[in-house]
């Protein structure tokens, strides 16, 4: 890929990304309120209608200096940092991917792989935010994710991809979901139902990757969660009874599988072998 290639297909990747986390926001307030996410979007202090042009990525935000338009009441910075993370992090899984194709070269199967990847951003971002404001993972998003992501995978294997990734998708979703149902059967309190379903969702992703992916993956959530739980613990926010959203560090985890969970598990068996 030429860099003038490279730069148009971060562009577009960055501004399809604001986009999507424009509509992130409305998946956001909507699908924990059961309110369709065909309906109108309106000010929700006056119910005034948003126009096309309040409904910019970011920049209506800062033209409108962070107010309604028709009742100046002040609209949440959330809305545009949501834009920018979601575009941050489309751009990581489209570098990602380029650095994929400058090493196996392009092929139909890689878009497959691709679009099941910004799927999975896409989802992390509105899942995140949810499970930090309601402490649920609606069926509605995570449920879905199944379907889309083994279709996608399935597709990328038809067309060349590795048909062993295939495999390794299906176990990797089988055994976390297994293993979080367990958890959830031994002490239902310490984990949700919205957690085992998501669960087996990343174990997709993650046994497409590696082996080691699944497994550093899988580990790390916990690692993540028990650090965060620690920390709002000596913090005071909270108790060791309370409930602590467990679905951002299994996501957090999962990412940090995808990105470097094959090298981080062969660097720890040349480790273990060498002691």
């Amino acid at each position: 890929m030429t860099p003038a290639a490279l730069v148009y297909t971060l562009v577009l990747a960055a501004v399809f990304g604001l986009v999507i986390g424009s509509f992130l926001n409305v998946v956001v307030y909507r699908v924990p309120a059961g309110i369709p996410l065909t309906r109108e979007s309106r000010c929700p202090a006056c119910d005034a209608p948003v126009r096309a042009w309040q409904n910019v990525p970011v920049l209506s935000w800062m033209l409108l200096r962070g107010r309604c338009a028709t009742c100046r009441t002040a609209i949440s910075a959330r809305y545009p940092l949501v834009e920018v993370a979601t575009a941050l992090a489309f751009l990581g899984v489209v570098w990602a991917a380029t650095e994929r194709v400058a090493i196996a070269g392009v092929d139909a199967s890689s878009i497959g792989v691709l679009l099941a990847y910004l799927w999975l951003a896409a989802v992390s971002v509105a899942l995140t935010l949810i499970d930090l404001d309601t402490q649920r993972l609606p069926n509605a998003i995570v449920l879905p994710s199944y379907v889309v992501a083994f279709g996608l995978f399935a597709v990328a294997a038809s067309l060349g991809a590795d048909p062993m990734g295939l495999v390794r998708a299906a176990v990797g979703a089988a055994a976390m979901y297994g293993f979080y149902a367990l958890l959830r059967l031994i002490r239902p309190d310490g984990m949700g139902g919205g957690d085992v379903k998501l669960a087996g969702v990343l174990g997709m992703y993650l046994g497409w990757v590696g082996w080691g992916a699944l497994a550093v993956g899988g580990f790390a959530a916990f690692v993540l969660g028990g650090l965060y739980g620690v920390a709002v613990i000596i913090a005071r926010r909270a108790g060791r009874r309370d409930a602590i959203p467990f679905g951002p560090w299994m996501l957090a985890g999962a990412w940090l599988g995808i990105a470097a969970g094959e090298p981080l598990a062969q660097a720890y068996v040349r480790w273990a072998i060498g002691a």
